[in-house]
């Protein structure tokens, strides 16, 4: 693994995670090319910030749970590819219930050069410290809908104050938001804004 990356989970204390890439849990189906272990990776600034978040967040009583983080080009490359197959109807309805395959990349919520392969985007939510239960935000992860927007209407109260909590949470840390996906946030100061990695997401120590 680069050096200037690390696992999330061994430079943020406390932080909870369940890479939804490297199960059968996503929007695929499956598990996806370049998730051989079910960790998050990040570069060192992002752990550092994740870090500020994390206490920030412990303030109002919540944690934080990361879904993703640093995404490999070949996982990406792999999305391109899984749009161009017939429609099997197994993820749609939880994931893209009012869009065709091809149609997620045009709307923005998948993209052929993510910003997850620089290595300092997340994909996250929060969690209550009292109980473990995740914070109600009004859908879940990749669900690639208009309600996953921010601002979006039909939320309830609690829905929308959650999700608000999130974003200061974030921005608070030094992160920005992405329109179209509550749970995206990307480090404002990334280290490697114009590089898209491709090293697989291993065992402990880097190795695929």
């Amino acid at each position: 693994m680069n050096l200037d990356f690390a696992f999330v989970d061994e430079l943020v204390p406390g932080i909870r995670w369940d890479a939804k890439y490297a199960t059968w849990d996503n929007f695929t189906g499956r598990p996806v090319e370049g998730y051989a272990a079910n960790r998050i990776v990040g570069t060192r600034p992002l752990c550092e910030a994740l870090r500020t978040a994390r206490a920030n967040a412990a303030e109002l009583g919540f944690g934080l749970l990361l879904w993703d983080g640093y995404r490999p080009q070949r996982a990406v490359d792999s999305f391109t590819r899984w749009a161009q197959r017939p429609e099997d109807g197994r993820t749609k309805p939880r994931h893209y219930p009012n869009l065709d395959r091809d149609a997620i990349f045009e709307r923005g919520y998948v993209a052929t050069k993510s910003g997850h392969s620089r290595g300092s985007t997340v994909d996250l939510t929060l969690f209550h410290l009292g109980t473990g239960d995740l914070a109600a935000m009004g859908g879940g992860h990749d669900l690639m809908d208009p309600v996953s927007h921010h601002g979006a209407r039909g939320l309830t109260r609690l829905e929308s104050g959650n999700r608000n909590r999130l974003r200061a949470v974030m921005e608070a840390s030094g992160f920005l938001p992405y329109d179209t996906e509550w749970w995206h946030y990307t480090l404002r100061d990334e280290p490697y804004p114009d590089t898209y990695f491709d090293f697989p997401i291993g065992q402990p120590g880097g190795r695929a």
